[in-house]
């Protein structure tokens, strides 16, 4: 294989392998947060996806109208910190995979080359 195919293929596998790397911290995010009073507690994962709810042996105490509106408050700011950790992840993979799509490899001419026999640029 020629040292430009190498070079390609390498980028190629490192574009995969962050695009791999991001999938698993994106799927790897849960927030929790408890409720003040510490009545309820809720966790979410990154698509803010309720996975978790534990209620304080006083939660029942509230009624059930305050406590639903606690415990979706509650969630609320969970999902709320769970979005912010996902936005965090891929601005850092937004950054990191432009700066690794935009360099060319030292093989490869910065202009449009032209193939022999076509005469267009490829």
């Amino acid at each position: 294989m020629s040292s430009a195919m190498d070079e390609l293929e390498a980028r190629a596998r490192a574009q995969l392998d962050r695009l791999h790397e991001v999938n698993e911290r994106l799927t790897a995010i849960a927030a929790r947060e408890t409720s003040p009073g510490d009545h309820v507690t809720a966790e979410v994962n990154g698509i803010g996806e309720l996975t978790g709810l534990w209620f304080a042996p006083s939660a029942p105490q509230l009624g059930a109208g305050p406590l639903g509106d606690l415990i979706v408050s509650t969630a609320g700011v969970a999902a709320g910190r769970a979005f912010a950790r996902r936005a965090e992840i891929l601005e850092e993979f937004n950054e990191s995979f432009a700066d690794l799509v935009n360099s060319r490899p030292a093989s490869m001419s910065t202009g449009p080359q032209t193939w022999e026999g076509t005469g267009s640029a490829q």
